[in-house]
């Protein structure tokens, strides 16, 4: 059956597999989707590291810096 949704093939080693699968029999839920959740959570863990580095590249380049207490007076 046709899938709007792309797909993508990945090849484990059997130590990972494993471990996903034991998750999916605990939750529920199919391995693929425990693939997909893990994945999403990995990817938005990488995003928030990225825009933190990003953050802390343009507060070192800024002249001007106010503490805390001072920003919410």
């Amino acid at each position: 059956m046709p899938t709007k949704n792309p797909r993508l093939n990945v090849v484990l080693d059997s130590e990972l597999y494993e471990v996903i699968e034991k998750i999916a029999k605990q939750e529920g839920k199919s391995m693929s989707v425990v693939a997909k959740e893990l994945m999403e959570n990995a990817l938005e863990k990488h995003e928030d590291m990225l825009l933190s580095e990003m953050a802390m590249k343009r507060e070192s380049r800024s002249k001007k810096t106010l503490s805390h207490v001072k920003a919410w007076k």
